[in-house]
């Protein structure tokens, strides 16, 4: 039986960037999907911010899938690599099984559940911010509901392909599927100028290709291919690997709470707006807010990636009992994510104008300029402890702190992110649904710091006696 004992015996900074680097390049070109989607219709003259702010408002809907894509996916990477460190390869396959049955049946139920309630879902994510805006949010969103099951499919199979040893496939799957996307954009928007419905078949296309890649993985697996009975459902499996994702899918499902939230105080503080209470500016804040929230989740794609990438490092050491080793990895992983949001803190405070050129800000009013600048420079303003946060509710996760790790994420995005955003613009208006961001952000840091001091002291051994190297060979004997 072949295992993943390497994961016990290889310096973790070079464990970090062989399993790190090939997931944060998995989700940031997962987020091309809806980014280049974003892109390519703001710079559509006959789309414009009006197909801007329909892709803002049908963005938190694809979240939702991808809620329960990385709870099932997430759950069952940290799920077997727990067991493959307490050598238990039955119950690693078995949660693989279950997971496919899992995805296969919630992706096709939440694809009924949106082509049934499309009016009143859209209507509830800030669509009827003027007629133009909700008929493209209408077009786009259906298409998109199409490929859900592929959508979700693909996106659980990518962390359970990791935790399979396979990292590198993980990236090459999802990276092949958003390159036929960013190829096909152009064609559809531009050259057959089919609006909306070019954008969204065009990413549907890339994520069937995408899951294609995934079920051939899974008939072939090295370490982890089930067997019939695997996709039997067990109860206490397939609950623990829900319980071990539980953190992923609340922290994108109060991602959701928290921009429907946003979505429609825009929606309602706009039109008390002097300017952008005109129908003509009607869609701009929508427009600018998705803008830059999609930069934010290029920055949390790469934050996210290095952290999920060490699920499968620290739940193989922490099942081994090697808590030094996960100790030393949490170190490194802190660091790193603060540099990356040091990076993204200069670049949307110095130069927003150029960011806001990408989308389309040349066609556009001086109202849109002056909007989206105040935006970044304000609504990203706390993105280092952002990082830091996001860092910490998945890190937390791979130790098994299920509990802990969820509890944070929903007072983050519920209580802060929910709570502000409905509170602040009753004061400063729409700058108030721009100040709630960073204001949640800065109070949940204040928590993480004492959660993530308490994840210290759990880690640190006393000491055994003898060199680390002789230690480290003595429990990979074990």
């Amino acid at each position: 039986m072949e295992t993943n004992q390497f994961l016990g015996n290889e310096p973790v900074g070079r464990l970090m960037g062989r399993y790190a680097v090939p997931c944060i390049i998995s989700l940031l070109v997962g987020a091309l999907y809806n980014i280049v989607d974003q892109i390519f219709i703001a710079n559509a003259d006959y789309l414009g911010s009006y197909g801007n702010a329909a892709n803002t408002v049908v963005f938190p809907l694809t979240v939702i899938a991808l809620a329960i894509a990385v709870m099932v996916g997430d759950g069952c990477c940290a799920y077997v690599s727990l067991s493959l460190g307490r050598k238990e390869f039955g119950c690693a396959k078995k949660s693989v099984g279950n997971a496919v049955v899992m995805i296969l049946a919630g992706s096709v139920a939440l694809c009924a559940v949106y082509l049934i309630f499309e009016e009143p879902i859209i209507t509830m994510f800030g669509g009827t911010v003027n007629e133009t805006t909700f008929r493209y949010s209408e077009e786009y969103f259906f298409w998109i509901s199409l490929g859900i099951p592929f959508y979700m499919f693909g996106q659980a199979m990518n962390p359970i392909i990791r935790a399979d040893g396979s990292p590198g496939f993980a990236m090459v799957s999802t990276l092949l599927g958003a390159g036929i996307n960013i190829v096909l954009d152009p064609v559809l928007i531009f050259g057959c100028r089919w609006g909306m419905t070019g954008a969204a078949v065009a990413t549907v296309i890339g994520q069937i290709v995408t899951a294609a890649l995934a079920l051939g993985y899974l008939l072939r697996m090295k370490l982890l291919r089930p067997e019939g009975g695997d996709f039997r459902i067990d109860g206490k499996i397939a609950g623990r690997t829900l319980t071990l994702g539980l953190t992923s899918l609340l922290s994108q499902l109060s991602l959701v709470a928290a921009m429907a939230a946003i979505n429609n105080m825009i929606r309602k503080y706009g039109a008390a707006d002097a300017v952008f209470g005109q129908e003509a500016y009607a869609q701009i804040p929508m427009a600018v807010v998705g803008i830059v929230m999609k930069f934010f989740q290029i920055v949390i794609s790469i934050v996210v990636g290095m952290a999920a990438g060490c699920i499968p490092i620290a739940g193989y050491n922490m099942g081994a009992g090697l808590k030094h080793r996960v100790r030393s990895l949490f170190s490194m992983l802190l660091a790193a994510e603060a540099a990356v949001g040091a990076l993204a803190f200069l670049i949307v405070e110095l130069l927003p104008g150029r960011l806001i050129l990408i989308f389309g800000a040349a066609n556009e009013s001086a109202y849109y300029t002056d909007f989206a600048l105040r935006a970044f420079r304000i609504y990203l303003c706390m993105i280092v402890p952002a990082c830091v946060n996001k860092a910490c509710f998945i890190f937390l996760q791979a130790l098994g702190k299920a509990a802990e790790s969820s509890a944070l994420s929903m007072v983050r995005e519920i209580v802060f992110g929910v709570g502000f955003a409905l509170l602040f613009p009753h004061f400063w208006g729409l700058d108030g649904v721009l100040y709630s961001m960073p204001v949640s952000d800065a109070l949940t840091f204040l928590i993480a710091v004492v959660l993530i001091l308490r994840a210290y002291a759990e880690l640190k051994e006393p000491e055994k006696g003898g060199s680390y190297a002789a230690e480290t060979m003595r429990e990979a004997r074990l």
